[in-house]
């Protein structure tokens, strides 16, 4: 089938491949030209079949709805527009709204897998009505990873970014006991060798994950993580968890305890940050703080 994909970076410009091997036609458009396939969201559109199916891959906010506004004028009914991108449950619903007024369907997808989808396949996590997510069906056949699991229709519009949410919620938890861990093992003058514990776990423990296998990616790099600051951005994920928590009533004791040492971590130089840190760029290319 035919996709416009709307957003070339990382995630953006590595799915355009992976759905290209998968046999789809993807044209694609960025603000860098040097990455576009077409100039202008008008161009793309005029060169998709109807109906047509456009995939938004910009970030949450003011990006997105100035995007989704365009489309908006752009597209006809019976085309749908999905939002790949990290925006909030709610602006999902804002969207969609919009959109239905000109009989143009919504879907809202989460997407995991960082710098590593391209190989390894996107775990997502879509909302929207039955009809909408038939035609994207195909695309998501083709990012999924291969396997049976790997992809959920998550329920109803909105529901793919709130459970992109809490997986990043989880995972704000999973990083932060990796950290601890990893401080403490390095504080005690008995154990001479960190990263050979950490490789140890990578076979037949219950604490085996991906995460434990970049964290010693991350060490076989900079073993004692000298080289970083320990400095951890939160990209809003966690933060929204624990607001959704607090909205229904449902104790998070661990994911926030994680977000604020993220916050005492832009106050101090944090040990347990400097993991933090590389666990991000290792699966996310985020951007790291060097020591001076």
């Amino acid at each position: 089938m035919e996709l416009g994909l709307v957003g070339l970076g990382k995630m953006g410009g590595n799915m355009r491949e992976r759905i290209r091997r998968a046999g789809h036609t993807v044209i694609g458009y960025d603000r860098n030209a040097d990455l576009a396939d077409v100039h202008s969201l008008e161009e793309l559109v005029g060169s998709l079949k109807g109906p047509r199916v456009v995939w938004v891959m910009v970030p949450a906010g003011a990006a997105t709805q100035s995007t989704v506004d365009e489309l908006a004028e752009l597209l006809s009914p019976g085309d749908v527009v999905v939002d790949g991108g990290n925006s909030r449950w709610t602006d999902d619903e804002k969207h969609a709204e919009e959109l239905r007024a000109k009989g143009i369907g919504f879907v809202d997808c989460g997407v995991s897998g960082g710098v590593w989808g391209l190989e390894n396949g996107y775990a997502l996590m879509y909302g929207g009505d039955a009809e909408d997510v038939a035609k994207v069906q195909p695309i998501f056949d083709a990012l999924k990873p291969e396997g049976d699991f790997g992809a959920v229709h998550a329920g109803k519009v909105g529901a793919g970014h709130f459970a992109k949410m809490v997986h990043n919620g989880i995972e704000y938890a999973m990083m932060q006991a990796y950290a601890e861990g990893w401080e403490l093992l390095e504080k005690v003058d008995s154990v001479t060798d960190v990263r050979e514990v950490f490789r140890s776990w990578q076979q037949g423990t219950v604490i085996r994950s991906w995460l434990l296998d970049l964290a010693v990616n991350a060490l076989d790099d900079d073993e004692h993580l000298d080289k970083l600051r320990g400095y951890a951005a939160d990209s809003g994920e966690g933060r929204w968890t624990v607001e959704a928590a607090i909205d229904n009533a449902v104790p998070l004791p661990a994911i926030t305890a994680s977000l604020f040492a993220r916050f005492a971590s832009r106050q101090d130089d944090s040990p347990q940050m400097k993991m933090i840190a590389a666990l991000r760029n290792q699966f996310g290319g985020h951007a790291v703080e060097n020591k001076k």
